[in-house]
């Protein structure tokens, strides 16, 4: 019985190391090992997101020291117009109008519903779970790529200097964009090994807009809006969830995203193996 348990587990250990491949709903489509990084969980430091005021007064959301519960697998790169073509093709996904690009550049003009479905459709045609990442996935993910930008410092009684300061900020930001999506690995590798993190494409995330307020350190979510989606590049913003061109209108806050992309993560966690190897030292308590 011992025998046939580590064979189990020799089999399951193959598995996960093998290259994923899609089955017959999207031929010569394969999703490699390489095109992955696994990130063991460490403490990182998170500032939340969403729009908080105290005492009747907006303020920055609240930072602090956090810790993933699990092992994170992150696509080393955005999903590629070839990729998410294949999905096109089989039917699956909408036919994004006016994106003409290469096949070797991020897909952008997607909105958030269309990168859902996209991983739905990987994740049925290879058995394996993909989903966007959370917010605190992608800051933990993006490493020192993350640019914690708060609102200039100004006189808190005068609301007006505090819009005009965010707007000189935002405007100087802004004009080094560069609009046109580039090829897989322009704007670098981070320490994590990810590509083009905070380059021109700003990726979808799935977590949703929330109000807060703080009191004597508490926070306390007064709105939650599914609606609206954080999505994060070069800088932190919030997007409704339908909208594919963020330049033509729909961004929460800031200065609109140049494009909108995606890339996905893997849902870890094996039942199945975890079973085996609870049955295996429940025999080897037993024997």
């Amino acid at each position: 019985m011992l025998v046939a348990l580590k064979l189990k587990l020799a089999m399951v250990a193959g598995i996960f190391s093998a290259p994923i491949m899609l089955q017959s709903l999207a031929p010569a489509a394969v999703v490699n090992r390489a095109d992955f990084v696994d990130l063991a969980p460490a403490d990182f430091s998170y500032r939340v997101s969403g729009d908080f005021s105290q005492s009747g007064r907006p303020v920055e959301g609240p930072r602090s020291t956090v810790r993933l519960s699990d092992n994170l697998r992150i696509m080393k790169r955005l999903v590629t117009v070839a990729e998410y073509n294949r999905c096109v093709d089989d039917g699956a996904c909408p036919k994004i109008g006016g994106v003409h690009h290469r096949p070797d550049v991020p897909m952008v003009g997607v909105n958030w519903h269309d990168a859902q479905v996209y991983a739905a459709w990987l994740s049925k045609a290879t058995g394996v779970t993909y989903r966007l990442p959370t917010d605190q996935e992608w800051i933990f993910a993006a490493a020192e790529k993350v640019k914690d930008e708060v609102a200039p410092a100004v006189e808190p009684s005068d609301p007006a200097q505090a819009w005009i300061a965010r707007y000189e900020a935002e405007s100087s930001r802004a004009a080094s964009v560069v609009l046109l999506p580039q090829p897989i690995g322009s704007f670098g590798e981070n320490s994590n090994g990810l590509l083009d993190v905070g380059g021109n494409v700003w990726e979808w995330t799935a977590t949703c807009f929330i109000r807060a307020t703080l009191n004597s350190g508490s926070m306390r979510v007064t709105n939650t809006n599914c609606g609206v989606r954080v999505v994060e590049g070069a800088h932190r913003t919030y997007m409704t969830d339908f909208i594919r061109d963020p330049r033509t209108g729909g961004c929460a806050a800031g200065v609109p995203p140049a494009n909108l992309g995606f890339r996905l993560v893997v849902e870890t966690g094996f039942p199945g193996l975890r079973n085996i190897v609870s049955n295996f030292f429940n025999v080897r308590r037993a024997s």
